[in-house]
């Protein structure tokens, strides 16, 4: 007894728990119109189709000619056009067509759809019947339970006192209520409509009533695609207010659809949005547009920002601005020419920067969206990829305010990948041959000038020229390996590079370089040139060791590792020759020691003979721990240092490899079969072994706790734009407080500026048929220490839909 009170006082709080959102869900779905719900199923079963045969087995068959009936007893089993029908007695009457079955009855359709009873009464097509007590399961897993129920028509299904759930009974305890269901005094299943309508109906909660409904209705749960309402969304935003999202869905044809909605906010208005979608053979595409005339365009005038473009808010308006129309259109497409080839667009146009954003448009609302145009082909080791493309930055920020990045995004028209490997080896060993070009465009100048010049504070780069520059290169290369009897792996590589690009920047452009190279901390000359044309020759070799060291419990393998290169000077460097678009980001760690050109892009090369020593180490124990580890060191050999030849964004200052001993590069990890895993990688100065970069990371991994922590630290680089040494701490811990319950929680802090970048805390329950996530979360300015909250919270029923925010804001741990 003491138990059974104790559940009921635990599921009573687990009730009004969830009470105050799962309400708000449940009074969004009783409307008196239907809600439909996509879902990739088959569709109901129809009637026995004519001329089928039927075939029937049991242990005993009695013909009684007076009465004119069959009786079929004991283990009956009936299968009549992919209906198939079990009980323990079945008595036929030829007269009226009728089948009667009693004991243990099952009855299932040829859609997979499943009825139990004890007694079913139906006609011999199995069109129309009456059953009591009966229970139904579809094929996707919902199940309908009533007092009696009646068929008709081979489509329509009325339950009498009914209940509705997407739960599946539970294995110990089946007679328990189910997370939640749905009691109705009448339940109409329309196999024609593809709709279930419930009349007088109570939805409970964990076995507590939580709301009455009259009247609602849902698509059937075995239904493909159905026009109809679907489920309402709420948000809320400081400069929108609150706003609710209720979407139409209109299946127009098997292979295009239309879905509208609108969303009132209450302090910009109203807000419209479509989207069509439509497919065929070979492929899809969609299009959408939203727009709204607002209400209060002044709601997004910034007053740390105000200041900057006269007032003029780009993203929403200017104050006092008539025209207060903003709007979106974006489109997404994907075909397949053939087995190989693939032509494909994503493409967003919208009036200020960051209305998708702003608006959350679903699938444009990234920070940074792509909008590109491509071609790709795929054969085996054969890959080709031309594309154009634009980045569009939606910020918050204004027009003139210096940290805004939008303006300064170029056009890329085009970028062309091609990778070849022939299929035969070419005098033995492989040969590979890439092909990059690109060309951009860009309008604005992008410069990371924090302050006027100031020799002592030397920060001036400049990320991107505005005008255009274009670049080709070609490179191939050829390596083959050889064993020796001793186990020495020798591999000898060959490659040759060319490139050709041009450039014409703008006066502001060249203004800017002018400065940069007045700079003695850089040192170099403005000499920008309009057209270049270079090639790079690498004669390399290298000499790997593995080493296998078998003990009692465990297995290593040491490989010592030496590489070579021999190669002459980066021609058009150390004088700001040409511009650096895409070898911005640079690191060198553990990861990229033995990388035979560490840049990250083809705007740079790494020239000059160079030596990568070191070693790797992996480790396998019985217990089932392993370890893992990288260790090096890098040479500069001879000729020009390409690290100490500044470009214009000092991509190799700090970078560990601009003196002639590079900083020693380190990496050690572990593994554990109990979930535990960790790792420390770090860059150490090559005199002192101070360290100049590092990360550690710990994470356990298990039940019922989950734990992640990471330290990163990465020293100033002045001339690459960082005038302070970087530390950062994050964590990141998830708990099962109990079964299907979990809390998460999740925090940033940065140790140099002294703030907590973001941190946020959630909980969640899930099971087989319901989801609940609540969540909230805190972000703040390193500089202005301004703080942002954010709310979220989703309750997701099976089969009935979707309630609340469209994501979480906060990162979870699983």
């Amino acid at each position: 007894m003491r138990e059974a009170v104790l559940r009921s006082h635990r599921q009573a709080g687990l009730a009004r728990l969830y009470g105050a959102t799962a309400l708000a869900c449940l009074f969004a779905c009783a409307v008196p119109f239907g809600s439909a719900l996509a879902q990739d199923v088959n569709t109901m079963a129809q009637k026995v189709p004519s001329g089928s045969q039927m075939l029937l087995a049991a242990d005993t068959l009695v013909y009684n000619n007076d009465k004119h009936t069959v009786t079929a007893v004991g283990s009956v089993q009936i299968d009549y056009g992919g209906n198939k029908l079990v009980a323990q007695r079945v008595e036929y009457n030829r007269d009226t067509k009728r089948l009667v079955a009693t004991g243990a009855v099952e009855l299932i359709n040829s859609d997979g759809t499943k009825i139990n009873s004890d007694h079913i009464d139906i006609t011999d097509d199995f069109a129309d019947g009456f059953v009591n007590a009966l229970r139904v399961e579809t094929v996707n897993k919902a199940y309908f339970a009533s007092e009696s129920g009646e068929r008709m028509g081979g489509v329509l299904t009325t339950f009498h006192n009914g209940v509705y759930t997407a739960c599946e009974p539970c294995e110990d305890k089946p007679d328990s209520a189910p997370t939640w269901r749905v009691k109705a005094r009448k339940i109409i299943w329309n196999g024609e409509k593809k709709t279930v309508r419930f009349e007088n109906a109570n939805f409970e909660f964990f076995g507590f009533p939580l709301a009455y409904l009259p009247a609602f209705e849902i698509a059937d749960p075995t239904v493909k695609r159905k026009s109809g309402f679907l489920i309402p969304s709420i948000t809320y935003n400081t400069n929108l207010g609150l706003g609710v999202k209720v979407p139409y869905y209109f299946a127009l044809s098997p292979t295009y659809d239309l879905t509208v909605s609108g969303t009132g906010y209450t302090k910009q208005g109203f807000l419209g949005e479509a989207e069509w979608r439509q497919r065929f053979n070979n492929g899809e595409y969609s299009l959408k547009i939203a727009g709204i005339k607002q209400q209060d365009p002044d709601a997004f005038i910034n007053s740390n920002t105000a200041n900057f473009d006269n007032g003029h808010n780009v993203d929403s308006g200017a104050s006092g601005d008539p025209t207060k129309f903003r709007g979106m259109m974006g489109t997404k497409g994907q075909f397949a020419i053939n087995e190989r080839w693939n032509f494909g667009w994503d493409v967003l146009l919208q009036t200020d920067k960051d209305f998708s954003r702003t608006y959350n448009i679903d699938g444009y609302g990234d920070l940074v969206h792509q909008s590109s145009v491509y071609l790709t082909g795929l054969s085996g080791r054969n890959y080709f990829d031309v594309r154009a493309m634009r980045f569009q930055v939606q910020e918050n920020t204004l027009s003139g305010d210096p940290s805004a990045r939008g303006g300064e995004q170029p056009w890329v028209l085009p970028s062309l990948d091609y990778a070849y490997i022939p299929d035969m080896a070419v005098a033995g060993g492989q040969l590979s041959i890439n092909v990059n070009a690109r060309v951009i465009s860009r309008n604005s100048l992008d410069e990371s000038f924090e302050t006027p010049y100031d020799a002592s504070t030397p920060v001036q780069r400049v990320a991107g020229i505005a005008g255009q520059n274009g670049r080709f290169t070609a490179e191939a290369e050829w390596k083959r390996t050889f064993t020796t009897d001793g186990g020495l792996q020798l591999t000898p590589l060959l490659a040759l590079r060319g490139d050709t690009s041009y450039v014409n920047a703008d006066s502001a452009s060249l203004q800017a370089i002018q400065q940069m190279a007045a700079n003695p901390a850089i040192g170099a000359a403005d000499d920008m040139r309009t057209s270049v044309a270079r090639y790079m020759a690498t004669l390399g070799l290298e000499m790997r060791w593995p080493l296998l060291f078998s003990m009692a419990n465990s297995s290593h393998i040491l490989e010592p590792t030496a590489q070579v290169f021999l190669r002459p000077n980066e021609q058009y460097v150390g004088g700001l020759a040409i511009p650096n678009e895409d070898a911005q980001s640079f690191v060198f760690d553990a990861t990229t020691l033995f990388e035979r050109d560490k840049f990250s892009g083809y705007d740079r090369i790494e020239g000059g003979s160079r030596a990568n020593v070191g070693f790797r180490y992996s480790g396998a124990f019985d217990s089932g721990w392993g370890t893992n580890a990288i260790f090096g060191q890098s040479y500069q050999l001879a000729g020009l240092n390409s690290f100490d030849a500044p470009d214009l964004v000092n991509v190799g200052a700090y970078s560990g490899l601009q003196t002639s001993k590079s900083d020693y590069v380190g990496l050690v990890g572990f593994n554990s079969p109990s979930g535990f895993s960790g790792s420390v990688s770090g860059r150490f100065d090559e005199q002192t072994f101070e360290v100049r970069r590092a990360e550690i990371k710990a994470a356990y991994s298990g039940l019922p706790v989950s734990l992640s922590a990471k330290y990163a630290f990465i020293e100033a680089q002045p001339l690459y734009g960082f005038t302070t040494d970087r530390h950062e701490v994050t964590l990141g811990a998830s708990t099962h407080l109990a079964q299907n319950w979990r809390v998460f929680g999740t925090s940033t802090y940065d140790i140099q500026q002294n703030v907590l970048v973001k941190d946020g805390v959630g909980f969640a329950y899930n099971d087989s048929c319901f989801t609940y996530v609540m969540t909230f979360s805190q972000s703040r300015d390193t500089i202005t220490k301004e703080v942002s909250q954010n709310v979220g919270f989703n309750l997701s029923f099976r089969t009935l839909g979707d309630f609340g925010s469209s994501t979480s804001s906060v990162d979870t741990i699983q």
